[in-house]
Formats: C-alpha cells, sequence, structure tokens
C-alpha cells in the first residue's frame, strides 16, 4: 500500500488514443458531444437526354417508373451511408424525404433529399448519399434508352446544428423556415431559379436593345 501513488485526472493521458493516434485513418470521437438538432438538404441532376426525358414524362419507360424508384432508393441510401463511407458514424435518422423535379429545357432531372435527426454529429453525408442513390437508380433504369447519360452538380445546400449552426451554400438565398417542409423550400427555390433565368434573359434583351441602338 505504501508504494501506491495518487494520479492526477488531468495528468493521464487517454489510454485509447494514444494506442490508435498513428492509425491513417480514425472515426471522429463524438462520445463527449451533445446529441442535438440536425438537419440537411442535398440536390444533384442527371441529364437524360430528350427521348429517356420524354419517356419519363408519359410513364413509358421499358423497366419502370425511375422517378418512383428512386425516390425509395434514396431512403435506402441515407439509412446505407454508414455501411457505405467508412468513417461515417451511424446515425439514428428520423425523417427523410425525397424531391425529384422534371426540367425540359435540358432534359433533366434534379434530385433533392432532406435528411434530419438528433444525433451528436451531422446528417450531410446522409443527404449527399440520398442524392446519389437517388440519381443512379434513375441512371440505371434509362441506360437501356441512351446509354449517354451525365450525373452532375451533386452537392450539399444546407446543414444545420451542432457548434456551427446553420450553414447554407453560397448558391442559396433562403433557408429553412420553422415547420417548413422539403417540398416547401425546393418550390421556393425553384421560383428563385426562375425569376433568375427571367431576370437574366431580360438583362440580354436590354444589352442587345442597346447595342442596335
Amino acid at each position: 500500500m505504501e508504494n501506491l501513488k495518487v494520479i492526477n485526472e488531468e495528468k493521464l493521458k487517454d489510454w485509447a488514443k494514444e494506442i490508435f493516434k498513428k492509425n491513417s485513418f480514425n472515426m471522429i470521437d463524438v462520445s463527449s458531444k451533445k446529441e442535438t438538432f440536425r438537419r440537411a438538404l442535398a440536390s444533384g441532376k442527371i441529364y437524360v437526354g430528350k427521348e429517356v426525358f420524354e419517356l419519363i414524362k408519359n410513364k413509358e419507360m421499358p423497366k419502370g417508373d425511375p422517378i418512383t424508384l428512386a425516390e425509395v432508393s434514396a431512403v435506402l441510401g441515407v439509412k446505407k451511408t454508414s455501411e457505405l463511407i467508412p468513417l461515417c458514424h451511424p446515425l439514428p435518422i428520423d425523417h427523410t424525404a425525397t424531391k425529384i423535379i422534371m426540367h425540359d429545357e435540358d432534359a433533366s432531372l434534379e434530385v433533392f433529399c432532406v435528411v434530419s435527426a438528433v444525433a451528436k454529429t451531422g446528417v450531410e453525408m446522409e443527404a449527399i448519399m440520398g442524392v446519389n442513390t437517388a440519381l443512379i437508380t434513375i441512371y440505371d433504369l434509362s441506360k437501356i434508352v441512351n446509354p449517354h447519360l451525365r450525373i452532375d452538380n451533386v452537392k450539399l445546400l444546407i446543414k444545420e446544428g451542432g457548434k456551427s449552426g446553420l450553414w447554407t451554400n453560397p448558391c442559396l438565398l433562403y433557408t429553412f423556415r420553422a415547420h417548413e417542409t422539403v417540398l416547401d423550400l425546393v418550390c421556393r427555390l425553384l421560383l428563385e431559379k426562375k425569376k433568375q433565368t427571367k431576370k437574366k434573359k431580360q438583362n440580354n434583351k436590354n444589352h442587345k436593345n442597346n447595342t442596335k441602338i
């Protein structure tokens, strides 16, 4: 008993970190973090060409409706994120929703996926995975008609919760409002895009008129 020493807890190193800190890859330790409300919205596009676009629009695709199946696959993608991305934490997902918008002007489908949870870390990767899974599902059902497809512009639009609070992509003018659904936000985003496109066309028209004068 005389040889026993009292060790100050502050000086006691974390033996787990000491042993494993030299590893190349480490899952971030969130054990000391508090659970807070987390939410993220991501989007992405797939360009399918006019032929495929019309077939999807008229529900005449050979393998079935890509939009319906893509919405289901997005849910699976969100749930399976931690199994596919090695350093992602498994999270208790409270809600996810997907909205797919068809754009006639460039024969594309735009996917929006929102995910929320009360957790110690964010759900950005889950939202991005939901978008990617939906886009790849559309690709899979469309390639039989047109193999020349392009997935593009997958990005995080909004994330909220945790120490960093609210973050919005610089391309956005809006954030979630209280009790707002993903559909509400998507509608506002699309309305803003239309306004920007209309304004751009008007500016180009004015520029041409000024040039003629």
